[in-house]
């Protein structure tokens, strides 16, 4: 299995400064040994899913993803992780596009529940 962590488009990654489902996935890849990827990207910015009603959140990320360059998930068992999971707006999000591009398996791991 490996682990990926959820996007965050540049424009929100350079306002914070970091990702922070990097800095978690990084860490649990590494004391697991597991193999940690960029397998999705935002391609087009989006307001946070905070401050949106679970239906909000659902549209809000619809054409927002898509496959990192040169990622191919055909046939891999994949495990998302995230800070926090509130509606499961965005695992799901994610878990489509990469169940489209040929995801065998797709689970989400978070640290929090909102």
């Amino acid at each position: 299995m490996h682990w990926f962590r959820f996007p965050l488009h540049p424009e929100r990654r350079n306002e914070r400064g970091f990702n922070q489902s990097t800095e978690i996935a990084s860490w649990l890849g590494a004391r697991e040994g597991l193999r940690v990827e960029e397998g999705l990207i935002r391609v087009r910015p989006t307001p946070p899913q905070a401050r949106l009603r679970r239906s909000e959140r659902l549209r809000n990320l619809r054409g927002a993803l898509a496959l990192a360059p040169g990622f191919d998930p055909r046939g891999r068992r994949l495990l998302l992780c995230d800070d926090v999971f509130t509606t499961g707006a965005t695992a799901d999000a994610c878990a489509r596009v990469l169940k489209k591009a040929g995801a065998e398996e797709v689970a989400a791991l978070t640290v929090a529940r909102g």
